[in-house]
């Protein structure tokens, strides 16, 4: 299915294309304010009201706000252009910040206020990471410099979002508030400076609506892509709660930390490996197995006896995170149909998100009417459920889909 890509260019030649570096940093500098507003947002909020639940909510609002409304803001993107659109988000955005951070240490501000200004900063957040990932696929010359691109740049969104909450704990919830409006604003003007940004041109005026392609026949690869993207969040956001919940089980709460890092070290590994190898199916086609492949190793774990072996377990299936989450963003820019390529990266970026949730939710509802290992066996089934979706692309590269069939 591959072999090892030794001849083909390497990491370091991703970030030698032109104006790439100044790019990929603006935009790595502008993405760790995601890493920071999430958790500072609720532990401020909860600090201010005196409320867990308040606090949550208004996170939740958060999260709703950034997620459905995701695929407008990046249909601003393609249409307007990437130097147009990302300021013009970033400044409400950052503005909403500012004033959150303000009426946090203002007595007597109204829940009411916390509620519309959480509203204006989820509406507005700039979609840094697509974009991005949209102009990696017009600087690489071919499919397997992009394979490289989109690796390189997941292992480095995993490790900013490692790094996010422990700045949190460094600056204080309040302050990092302010600094996430500050990095994420100086991140976006400094990515739309590049001559990079450039490259993403409004659309002509008589383009159709990136929406209406998406939807149609054009986008159905798209939607097989974000349909994927939502099977592994939720595998991964269940699979988060059930390391917590076997931790606790196994009165040692601290291992979690370790078991987590772990599989993000492995997501961050087999995401360089992954980028290196060279691959005879093309991204759509291979996302199956990919998918069925980490539903595996994610019910393999099942079978752990003890908290360690459970660990290396999740740090093995961590592996394929990374791996997965690229293809599937090299599936739906590969499938985009012309002058969506910002909106589809969106939906899919999108779908982890809304499946993060749906998985979280349904893990909460699990966990304590099922046994650990049936857990993680229905963590494992979102994946297989998602590899039968993805596995519907008709043509030369459906091969799989053919094998399935035979199989019943």
């Amino acid at each position: 299915m591959s072999t090892p890509d030794v001849a083909a260019p390497s990491y370091a030649a991703v970030l030698r294309l032109p104006h790439a570096r100044r790019t990929f940093a603006a935009a790595m500098f502008g993405r760790l304010g995601y890493g920071v507003v999430s958790l500072s947002l609720v532990l401020s909020l909860t600090a201010t009201t005196g409320s867990l639940a308040t606090g949550g909510l208004l996170g939740t609002e958060f999260a709703a706000f950034s997620v459905v409304l995701a695929p407008a803001r990046a249909g601003l993107v393609d249409r307007w252009g990437a130097r147009r659109a990302l300021p013009a988000l970033a400044l409400p955005f950052a503005t909403g910040l500012f004033a959150l951070a303000c009426c946090t240490q203002a007595a007597g501000t109204p829940r009411w206020l916390f509620a519309v200004l959480v509203a204006v900063i989820g509406s507005s957040c700039p979609p840094i990471g697509p974009t991005m990932r949209a102009l990696w696929s017009v600087m690489t010359p071919d499919e397997a410099m992009l394979q490289r691109a989109f690796s390189l740049d997941g292992v480095a969104e995993e490790l900013i979002f490692l790094g996010g909450p422990l700045l949190v704990v460094a600056v204080h919830p309040v302050p990092g508030l302010v600094l996430s409006g500050v990095v994420i604003a100086l991140g976006t003007l400094a990515m739309v400076a590049s001559p990079a940004a450039a490259l993403i041109a409004p659309a002509a005026k008589a383009e159709p609506a990136p929406s209406l392609r998406l939807l149609s026949a054009e986008g159905a690869g798209v939607r097989r892509a974000a349909v994927a993207a939502f099977g592994v969040g939720m595998c991964l956001a269940a699979v988060e709660l059930f390391v917590i919940a076997a931790a606790g089980r196994a009165h040692a709460p601290s291992a979690t930390g370790w078991i987590l890092a772990g599989q993000s070290a492995g997501s961050a590994v087999g995401g360089l490996l992954y980028g290196r190898m060279r691959w005879r199916l093309d991204a759509a086609a291979r996302l199956p197995y990919l998918l069925l492949a980490l539903a595996a190793l994610v019910a393999a774990t099942a079978a752990a006896p003890s908290l360690p072996l459970l660990g290396l377990g999740v740090g093995v299936a961590g592996c394929l995170t990374a791996p997965a989450l690229s293809t599937v963003y090299l599936a739906a820019n590969a499938q985009a149909p012309k002058g969506t390529a910002t909106r589809a990266a969106t939906w899919a970026n999108s779908a982890i998100n809304a499946g993060s949730s749906a998985g979280g939710g349904l893990a909460a509802l699990l966990v304590d009417r099922a046994a650990l290992p049936l857990c993680f066996l229905l963590a494992a089934a979102a994946p297989v459920l998602a590899a039968l979706a993805a596995c519907g692309r008709p043509g030369p590269g459906s091969g799989f889909r053919r094998a399935v069939r035979r199989s019943w």
